[in-house]
């Protein structure tokens, strides 16, 4: 059975735009895949030789300096509003672009993105990282295998606190840097990406109320949201409440989803993810991570025996090596291309048309 370290095509050259916690984290998975870490950009000369040093890159002279180098892949970990400009500049530079959601602030512009690499033969994904747990992808096996039955209901949330207090500040609060979305496009789309993949359907309508708690953060006004409670109507019939709040105190970074069908009820916790429950009318079991037991997918990304705990970066590594297979021609189950950044970017505009409009609309299809 192939693993995610198993690649036939040369490591590839890659570049990285941004220098923060993303940039460090894809860094860790690059080097992890066997890349080469070519060159890597910041929005001044200082922080882009600061962050070479520190990550092993060389230092790009100038921020378009960087797209002038062979780059088999692009690396984009910049702030939300920039992430269209040099995912453009890096396909336009013969790259393949992994880039950070959202894909862009905007459905439109997000869906030019797709259609621009298509039309020069390249690709791209984003990181929607938690589909690579491997007891996210044990869920999503019983579900096609029809072990759960006809899906019911979706109980779903990502709650973290980070920003509790009005002290908070960070770049992602000015709708001119992070998008008209904050805590939905944040958060909730990796919640939405998950519940979708799992279920193997489709959010078809949604009805979502959103708050701004602190109206004033770092002595600027507020105008994204703080907090997002929305139900969901499934294409197979289901529905489901999810809720997003980055004012939960005590709560890190707990995604939790819990999908109940007609014959068993699936739930991940990600801050456990070792685990999967599963339950039934005549009881319940905990299924603990072990790829002698696992479904051919779900053992695909156990990198190690059963009883050491993966996380998140051997989730984020197990994604990088599954995009450079990607690029480089080969297969590979359940990656996040370009199209799922699309779909997360209308599920965006959904949200934010029925808050304001506060009734029901339907999510249109990318």
């Amino acid at each position: 059975m192939d693993t995610v370290a198993q690649a036939s095509a040369p490591p590839p050259r890659i570049g990285m735009v941004g220098g923060g916690f993303m940039a460090r984290t894809h860094t860790r998975a690059a080097r992890a895949a066997g890349a080469h870490l070519e060159v890597i950009a910041r929005s001044s000369a200082a922080g882009s030789r600061s962050a070479a040093a520190e990550l092993g890159y060389r230092a790009a002279a100038t921020g378009d300096d960087l797209f002038d180098h062979e780059l088999d892949v692009v690396h984009v970990c910049t702030p939300n509003s920039t992430h269209a400009e040099y995912s453009r500049r890096a396909l336009d530079s013969g790259s393949h672009i992994i880039c950070e959601k959202p894909l862009a602030v905007d459905a439109a512009t997000a869906r030019s993105i797709l259609e621009h690499a298509t039309s020069l033969g390249l690709g791209g994904t984003v990181p929607f990282v938690y589909r690579y747990h491997p007891m996210v992808r044990e869920a999503r096996a019983r579900i096609r295998r029809g072990d759960a039955g006809a899906l019911l209901t979706i109980d779903a949330s990502y709650l973290q606190d980070w920003m509790l207090s009005a002290d908070d500040d960070n770049w992602r609060v000015d709708a001119g840097s992070g998008g008209p979305s904050r805590a939905f496009a944040d958060i909730g789309s990796h919640l939405v990406d998950l519940i979708e993949f799992i279920t193997d359907e489709r959010i078809v309508s949604l009805v979502a109320t959103t708050r701004t708690v602190h109206s004033r953060r770092g002595g600027a006004t507020v105008t994204t949201e703080d907090t997002v409670a929305m139900t969901v109507e499934m294409s197979g019939g289901g529905i489901g409440s999810v809720l997003i709040s980055q004012l939960a105190p005590g709560r890190k970074n707990s995604l939790v989803i819990e999908v109940a069908g007609s014959k068993e009820t699936l739930r991940f916790a990600q801050e456990q993810p070792e685990e999967l429950w599963v339950g039934s009318r005549g009881g319940s079991l905990l299924l603990v991570r072990d790829p002698e037991v696992l479904s051919a997918d779900a053992a695909r990304l156990c990198r190690v025996p059963a009883g050491h705990p993966q996380g998140y970066q051997d989730a984020f590594n197990a994604f990088v090596a599954d995009s450079y297979a990607v690029f480089a021609g080969e297969e590979r189950e359940g990656v996040p291309i370009l199209a799922d950044g699309v779909r997360a970017a209308f599920v965006t505009e959904a949200v934010l048309k029925s808050a304001a409009e506060r009734t029901w609309v339907e999510v249109e299809a990318p």
